[in-house]
């Protein structure tokens, strides 16, 4: 059977809140609208940016969301293009990835990155060629749609029972149960982990060394 490992990317691979939160801020900022705090800034971070801009202003026309996501994009570039961008992985996920990959897993990844924000990512920790499937934003409803897990297990010829969604939001866990697939949350990133596992989560890594064993029994 072949085993597929899809994880997410912010908060679960790496640490990208200070980035997310900056340039949410310009962006309210562009529109002359009071920022939110960073706890419900690094509360949406998962979701697609439409998406999490509306969970952030709920009473706002759509034109608002979608101008306020333009200015987030444009101002995340700016940090980028200033050399401003620090996306460190977390201790151990290297590793992890590695063992995985030697112990015959086929390694995928779910998030609500762009395609080019996730490439950048991925490239400068060397992490490309890990990665048999990358499903992004770009091409996808939102989570916790089920849309980037089940095109994951297409390319990479897996099945549901053999498929593991690891993440740190209940967006992802939610993902992974409507796409009929394992969970595992993790606790690391930024959603607390009462709040996974009320989700669905089937187990919980409270570090990433856990991740190896808790997938090889899921």
């Amino acid at each position: 059977m072949t085993r597929l490992a899809v994880f997410d990317c912010d908060g679960t691979l790496i640490d990208s809140q200070i980035n997310i939160c900056l340039a949410m801020e310009a962006a309210f900022a562009q529109s002359g609208i009071a920022a939110p705090s960073r706890g419900a800034i690094r509360r949406v971070v998962g979701l697609s940016l439409v998406e999490a801009v509306a969970m952030l202003l709920p009473e706002a026309e759509p034109a608002l969301h979608e101008g306020v996501a333009a200015d987030y994009k444009r101002a995340f570039q700016g940090l980028r293009a200033g050399g401003l961008i620090d996306e460190p992985l977390f201790d151990g996920i290297a590793d992890v990835l590695d063992n995985l990959r030697d112990d015959g897993w086929l390694l995928g990844v779910a998030t609500g990155k762009s395609d080019r924000g996730l490439a950048l990512a991925l490239d400068h920790h060397g992490l490309s060629d890990h990665f048999v499937t990358l499903q992004t934003a770009d091409r996808h409803p939102s989570k916790p749609h089920p849309s980037m897990v089940a095109t994951a297990m297409a390319e990479a010829g897996a099945d549901a029972t053999g498929t593991v969604v690891i993440g740190d939001t209940s967006f992802d866990i939610l993902m992974a149960l409507n796409a009929g697939a394992r969970a595992v949350g993790v606790a690391w990133g930024y959603h607390d982990a009462a709040e996974l596992i009320a989700a669905g989560a089937h187990a919980l890594a409270r570090r990433p060394a856990d991740l190896t064993a808790l997938l090889e029994a899921a």
